[in-house]
C-alpha cells in the first residue's frame, strides 16, 4: 500500500504541527519504517511507555518527519517479554536510542547493539527506572565496570582516551580517540554521563508546571524546549494562544538563536587562535543579554514561556530598545565576517576541517544547523512552519561544504535571517492578550509539541490524564542525530583539531543524557 495512503489512515494528534499516529503491530512497524527511510523520512525520535496498570501492555513509539508532517508509529508488546523490530537498518540513529530504551524500560530489540547507553551502573541491570513499579526515590550501589569500546587494532595504532571529565567549563562525554600519529582512524563517543533522570520527575509534576523543567533540560536551548511544551499542552487540552502570545514567543526564540550562535562563532574564533574574535563575539552576545534582563527579566528566559501566553509582555518602549539593538548588532557581524573570512590563519583551520559530507549527513539522519551545512535543506520554520512562522516567510540558510568553515557561514547566516525576522515580530507585533487559561484534559490522550530550535528540531510528548496530571513525557533533542556525526567528521583529522571541530558542532550533553 502506497505511504500516502498508510499515513492518511492515521489518527491525527494534537500538535503544533501537522502529526498523524498508526497504531501498528510488529510486521507493520518494521515494513512502515522501511517505507519511511525510502520516502526520505527522518527519524525524529524514539521512546517507551509503561501501560501494565491500564493495558497489561508496553508501548514503543517512534516519531518520523515525512513529507511537511510528523508521523508517528505505536506498537504494543506483552508485559512478560517486551521485544520489537530494530529500526536500525534503516535509520543509524536509532541504535542509541533503541539502548536508551532498553536501559530505561527494559524493552528489547531483535537484534544491534546491546551495550548499556544510559545506564552507567546508577542501577541494577535488571531495574528499570520509567516501569510504573519503581519508584523515583530509589538508590542503588554504583558498582563502576568498564565500558566495552570496539577495539582498532593494527601497526602503530594506539588509544587516546578524553574525558568524561574536561579541561574546560563544559558537560562531561568521554571520547576514545584510536590514531596512528595524531591521525584519527576512529572516534567512539560514550555519553549518559549527564542522564538526571527527567522523565520519571516529569510524572510528578502537573500539566501547568512542567514547562519549568522542560525549559531545563538544556539550558541553551531553554525558549525551545518550553515552547515545545507548552505548544504539547496546549493542543493536549484545545487552548487557543493569541497571535500576540505566538509573535512573543518567536521573538524570545530567534533571540535564542542569535546568542548561542554569537557565543559559538566567538569560542570557534578562539580556537583557532584568534582571540580577537572571542572578545568581540562575548562582548555583542553580552549586550543582547543584558537587553533581555531589561526587556524580559531574566538573561536566559528559562521562565518566559508559560503553559497558555508568556510571563510579560513588551511595552514600546522596549520594542525599540530591541530594534535599536537588532540594527547595531547586524553592523558589528557584518563587520566581524568580514574579518573572519579575510582572515588567512583562520580560514586555513576552518576550510576542509571536520568535513560531513551531504551523502553521510543524509544517510545517518543529520538535523540542523548541522544538516543545512551539508547541503540537506531542512528548516521547521520553513518546511513546517506553526504561527507565527506561517506569516513570516523565513528564509532557509544552506551550504553544501560541510566542513567547519561551512558551519560558521550558516551560523553568520542565520544571525542575520534572525535579527530579520526579529525586527518583522517586532514591526508587525499584534494587539491583544499574552495569556489564555489551560483547559483541563477531558481524557487521556498524547499531544506533540515540535519547534526549531538553533541547534535543530526539539520535540516534547506529553501524555496527560485528568486532573491535569502528567502521566508521561519525552523531551528529545537534536543532538541524539548529531553526535554520532562527529565520529564521521573527525575521520582522518588529526587530534589537536578535535576541540575546533567538536565547538563547530556544540551539541548538548544534557539535552541527549535526559
Amino acid at each position: 500500500m502506497p505511504l500516502e495512503v498508510i499515513a492518511s489512515q492515521g489518527t491525527p494528534l494534537p500538535a503544533n504541527v501537522p502529526a498523524r499516529r498508526l497504531m501498528v503491530d510488529a510486521h507493520q512497524w518494521a515494513a512502515i519504517a522501511g517505507q519511511l527511510h525510502e520516502a526520505d523520512a527522518c527519524l525524529l525520535t524514539m521512546w517507551g511507555a509503561d501501560e501494565r496498570d491500564r493495558s497489561g501492555l508496553f508501548h514503543v513509539f517512534a516519531a518520523f518527519l515525512w513529507s511537511n508532517q510528523v508521523v508517528l508509529l505505536q506498537h504494543a508488546m506483552a508485559g512478560d517479554h517486551p521485544a520489537y523490530p530494530s529500526l536500525a537498518r534503516w535509520f543509524p540513529v536509532a541504535v542509541r536510542l533503541q539502548r536508551a530504551i532498553y536501559d530505561l524500560l527494559g524493552l528489547e530489540t531483535d537484534e544491534g547493539d546491546k551495550r548499556p547507553w544510559l545506564r552507567h551502573d546508577g542501577w541494577p541491570e535488571d531495574c528499570f527506572p520509567l516501569r510504573r513499579d519503581v519508584s523515583a526515590a530509589a538508590t542503588y550501589p554504583n558498582t563502576p565496570r568498564p565500558y566495552p569500546f570496539v577495539p582498532v587494532n593494527g601497526e602503530g595504532v594506539h588509544e587516546i582516551p578524553v574525558g568524561p571529565i574536561h579541561a574546560g567549563t563544559i558537560e562531561p562525554g568521554h571520547f576514545r580517540f584510536s590514531v596512528v600519529g595524531e591521525k584519527v582512524l576512529r572516534l567512539e563517543e560514550r555519553l549518559g554521563y549527564a542522564h538526571k533522570g527527567v522523565a520519571k520527575r516529569f510524572e510528578a509534576l502537573s500539566l501547568q508546571g512542567g514547562h519549568r523543567l522542560a525549559a531545563r533540560v538544556s539550558g541553551d536551548s531553554a525558549v525551545a524546549f518550553s515552547w515545545a511544551y507548552c505548544a504539547a499542552a496546549e493542543a493536549l487540552t484545545g487552548t487557543a494562544i493569541s497571535p500576540r502570545t505566538a509573535y512573543l514567543r518567536a521573538l524570545a526564540l530567534e533571540r535564542e538563536r542569535i546568542a548561542n550562535h554569537l557565543g559559538d562563532l566567538g569560542a570557534l574564533g578562539n580556537d583557532a587562535g584568534l582571540a580577537f574574535g572571542l572578545m568581540q563575539f562575548s562582548a555583542l552576545k553580552e549586550r543582547l543579554l543584558r537587553l533581555n534582563q531589561e526587556v524580559f527579566d531574566q538573561r536566559y528566559l528559562m521562565n518566559y514561556v508559560v503553559p497558555g501566553g508568556v510571563k510579560s509582555d513588551v511595552g514600546p518602549r522596549s520594542v525599540r530598545l530591541l530594534l535599536d539593538e537588532a540594527a547595531a548588532i547586524e553592523r558589528d557581524v557584518v563587520a566581524l565576517r568580514t574579518i573572519y573570512d579575510e582572515h588567512a590563519g583562520l580560514q586555513d583551520r576552518f576550510k576542509d576541517a571536520g568535513q560531513l559530507t551531504p551523502s553521510i549527513a543524509k544517510a545517518q539522519g543529520a538535523l540542523g544547523l548541522v544538516a543545512r551545512a551539508s547541503g540537506i535543506e531542512r528548516d521547521l520554520r520553513v518546511n513546517m512552519p506553526w504561527a507565527p512562522y506561517d506569516d513570516l516567510h523565513p528564509a532557509g540558510m544552506l551550504r553544501i561544504e560541510g566542513d567547519v568553515a561551512a558551519r560558521v557561514q550558516v551560523r553568520f547566516d542565520e544571525i542575520v535571517e534572525s535579527l530579520r525576522l526579529s525586527r518583522l515580530l517586532l514591526e508587525k507585533l499584534p494587539q491583544g492578550s499574552i495569556s489564555a487559561a489551560i483547559r483541563a484534559v477531558n481524557a487521556e490522550r498524547i499531544g506533540l509539541g515540535v519547534i526549531e530550535g538553533w541547534r535543530g528540531p526539539v520535540m516534547v510528548a506529553l501524555q496527560a490524564e485528568e486532573s491535569f496530571a502528567i502521566r508521561r513525557c519525552h523531551v528529545h533533542d537534536p543532538s541524539w542525530q548529531n553526535w554520532p556525526l562527529i565520529e564521521h567528521a573527525i575521520s582522518g583529522n588529526i587530534v589537536p583539531d578535535f576541540p575546533l571541530i567538536n565547538k563547530s558542532f556544540n551539541l548538548s550533553y544534557s539535552g541527549h543524557d535526559g
